[in-house]
């Protein structure tokens, strides 16, 4: 298998972007940026640390981040596994990205800048939600936002395909398969939607 090794040689292959591709990057947020922005509740979080990089999926009910000003988001940290990939990676290395999806929407709003945590009083107050706050906000410095091309959405018929995930294996399955039984199965799965609902925020 012949390795690309260099710019050069990539660039040879692909030729130069098109001046769209260029033109659209905004280097903080434009009123309508901030519209397809605001009009995300699942973003996905990449970082990048020791260890190599990770890549997190973040929701909620709402806009999955806030506008603090024209250059600066925020995105609490609610519950998850407390693995904390990514805010390790975060301490360690500011870097981040976002790709932002509205579903039935082929397009997809990226976002590259860095980011801080903070356990900020009053910042994790204004996320309150039943009674729960945030451990930790990440706060970001946007660098650059635009839009990404719709192909790959278009391609594997995200939003149109009918539901794929029957034979799916599931997360039990998954954990039990990894443990050789000693965790995870049918017990795990069937507990999971009471706990989720209990442990949401």
């Amino acid at each position: 298998m012949q390795k690309i090794e260099t710019i050069e040689a990539l660039e040879a292959l692909y030729g130069a972007p098109g001046a769209p591709s260029l033109r659209k990057v905004a280097t903080q947020m434009t009123p309508l940026y901030r519209k397809w922005i605001m009009s995300s509740k699942l973003a996905v979080l990449t970082t990048i640390g020791p260890e190599g990089t990770d890549a997190s999926p973040r929701g909620d009910d709402g806009p999955v981040v806030r506008e603090r000003d024209p250059k600066t988001l925020t995105l609490p940290d609610w519950r998850g596994n407390n693995r904390l990939d990514s805010l390790r990676n975060i301490v360690r290395d500011p870097r981040v990205s976002l790709m932002f999806f509205v579903p039935g929407s082929n397009n997809v709003v990226r976002l590259n800048g860095t980011a801080i945590l903070t356990d900020d009083a009053a910042l994790r107050q204004s996320y309150e939600k039943q009674g729960r706050l945030p451990a930790t906000v990440i706060v970001i410095t946007i660098a650059e936002i635009y839009t990404q091309c719709a192909r790959a959405l278009i391609r594997s018929g995200l939003w149109t395909s009918v539901d794929q995930s029957a034979d799916l294996p599931t997360a039990g399955q998954i954990l039990a398969e990894m443990t050789s039984g000693e965790e995870g199965g049918a017990p795990y799965d069937d507990a999971w939607a009471a706990r989720a609902a209990k442990t949401m925020w």
